[in-house]
C-alpha cells in the first residue's frame, strides 16, 4: 500500500500544470461553496435568534385553545407550580411570564390600537435584553407605575418622557378597563409592526388593568440546547398535562420557516449549478490525464503490471488531488468566515428595509459552524468519485496494443 500511495503522489507533480489545474477547480469550487453556505446558515441562525431570543422563546406554555384564538379570557394561572415544573427541565434555560392583550391608547385627542404586555422587567431583561433597546428615558424597575412606549407609536402619539398615556380595553371575563400611565421610556424595535404598536409594563400592572389577578397569557421559555427543542415540548407536555398547550418556535412563526425554507432551497439550487460545473471540470481533467498517459500505462501493463493496480494508483491520484483541493478551500475560507463572524455586513437601502420588514436586523451573518466545512468535503469526495468511474473504466479496458501504436 505504501508503494502505491508513493507511486501516486510522485505521479501528480510529474505533470504539475494539470494536477494545479484539477486542484484549482476543486479548491474554487470549495471556498465558494464553504462561503455561501456560512453566509445563509450564519444569516438564517441570526433571523432566527433576533425573533425567538428577543421575543417568542423557542418554546410558549399557553393555556389549551389559546393560540388559535388569543383572548384575554385564555389565561392560566401563574403559581409555584408551573415554575418547579419548568425549573425541572435540565434543557430550560431562562422563562418569562407575560400577559398580552390588546388595547385602545389615546393621548389628547390621538388615539391608536396597540399591544399591551405585561412582564417582569428583571426575567425580561435577563430573557430578550429589553432595557439594551431603550432609546430615551429609562427601563422599567419591578415596582414601577410607568410603561415603555414603541418608538414609532410615541412619535404617532406625540409622547415624551414622563408625559401620560390612557388606555381603554376590555379586561378579563368582559370586564370594561380602563386607566392612565406616566410614560418612563421610548423603546426601538428593529419590526415596524412592533414599533409601531408595542407597549410594556410590569406584570402586576398589567394584570390589574385588564382584572386578571395572578393569571398569564404565555410563558416564553429559552434552551440550553437548540436541537433538542422537540423533546423539551415533549417533557413540558407531560409534565403539565392536556390544561396547556407547549409549541416550538417553528410553529409560532410559519411565516419565517417558509421564507428560510424558500431562500435555502434556492441558496442550495445554486451551489448545485456551482458544483455541476466543478465536476464537468474534474471529469474533463481526469480524462486529459489518463489519455495523456495511456502510451505510458500500455508500456507498463506490457512489462507485466497488472491494470487493477493502475486502476489503484489512478484512484489514490484522485484521492489526493481531492484532499488538496478541499483542505487549501477550506483554509482559505476560514479566515473571510471568521472575520465576517464577529463582523457581519451591514446592509443598506432595500435589502436592509427587506429584512427589517421580517422583524430582523439587516445584516449578513455568517456561520463558523464545523459541520459547513465537512458537508462540503464529502461532497466534493462524492462528486470526484463520480467523475473518476469514467476513467477508471479506460484504465481497465485498455488495449495494449491500440495504445503503443497511437
Amino acid at each position: 500500500m505504501k508503494n502505491y500511495i508513493k507511486l501516486s503522489w510522485r505521479n501528480l507533480w510529474r505533470n504539475k500544470r494539470r494536477t494545479i489545474i484539477t486542484t484549482s477547480s476543486i479548491f474554487f469550487a470549495v471556498f465558494l461553496a464553504i462561503l455561501m453556505r456560512s453566509m445563509q446558515i450564519g444569516s438564517y441562525a441570526k433571523m432566527i435568534s433576533d425573533v425567538v431570543e428577543f421575543y417568542t422563546g423557542y418554546i410558549q406554555i399557553h393555556e389549551n385553545g389559546y393560540w388559535n384564538n388569543k383572548s384575554i379570557n385564555r389565561t392560566f394561572e401563574y403559581n409555584d407550580t408551573i415554575i418547579d415544573k419548568i425549573k425541572s427541565n435540565k434543557n430550560t434555560k431562562l422563562f418569562a411570564p407575560r400577559l398580552e392583550s390588546f388595547a385602545l391608547a389615546s393621548v389628547g385627542d390621538i388615539t391608536k390600537g396597540v399591544m399591551l404586555i405585561g412582564t417582569e422587567p428583571e426575567m425580561e431583561n435577563k430573557f430578550s435584553k429589553l432595557s439594551k433597546r431603550v432609546v430615551t428615558g429609562k427601563y422599567l424597575t419591578p415596582n414601577d407605575k410607568g410603561v415603555l412606549v414603541a418608538e414609532d407609536l410615541a412619535d404617532y402619539l406625540k409622547l415624551n418622557i414622563n408625559d401620560t398615556i390612557v388606555f381603554l380595553s376590555q379586561g378579563y371575563h368582559g370586564y370594561t378597563t380602563a386607566d392612565q400611565f406616566p410614560v418612563r421610556g421610548i423603546i426601538h424595535f428593529p419590526s415596524p409592526d412592533l414599533n409601531s404598536t408595542t407597549v410594556y409594563m410590569t406584570l402586576k400592572n398589567c394584570q390589574y388593568f385588564y382584572s386578571a389577578e395572578n393569571r398569564l397569557t404565555s410563558i416564553s421559555i429559552l434552551v440550553n440546547n437548540t436541537r433538542k427543542i422537540n423533546k423539551t415540548k415533549k417533557e413540558l407536555s407531560n409534565l403539565l398535562g392536556d390544561k396547556y398547550e407547549v409549541i416550538p418556535w417553528n410553529k409560532m412563526l410559519v411565516e419565517l420557516v417558509q421564507g428560510i425554507q424558500s431562500d435555502n432551497a434556492g441558496g442550495l439550487i445554486w451551489i448545485g449549478i456551482l458544483y455541476i460545473i466543478i465536476t464537468f471540470g474534474i471529469f474533463s481533467t481526469i480524462i486529459m490525464g489518463v489519455v495523456e498517459r495511456k502510451k505510458e500505462f500500455a508500456v507498463m501493463v506490457a512489462l507485466g503490471t497488472q491494470k487493477a493496480r493502475l486502476v489503484i494508483v489512478t484512484i489514490f491520484e484522485t484521492f489526493f488531488i481531492c484532499l488538496i483541493g478541499i483542505f487549501t478551500g477550506s483554509i482559505f475560507s476560514l479566515p473571510i468566515i471568521y472575520y465576517y463572524f464577529n463582523n457581519p455586513i451591514k446592509l443598506t437601502g432595500e435589502a436592509a428595509q427587506a429584512m427589517v420588514k421580517w422583524g430582523v436586523e439587516p445584516v449578513f451573518a455568517f456561520s463558523i459552524d464545523p459541520n459547513i466545512f465537512v458537508n462540503q468535503g464529502l461532497v466534493v469526495i462524492l462528486l470526484t468519485s463520480i467523475a473518476t468511474i469514467y476513467p477508471l473504466i479506460m484504465v481497465k479496458n485498455l488495449s495494449v496494443i491500440k495504445s503503443l501504436h497511437n
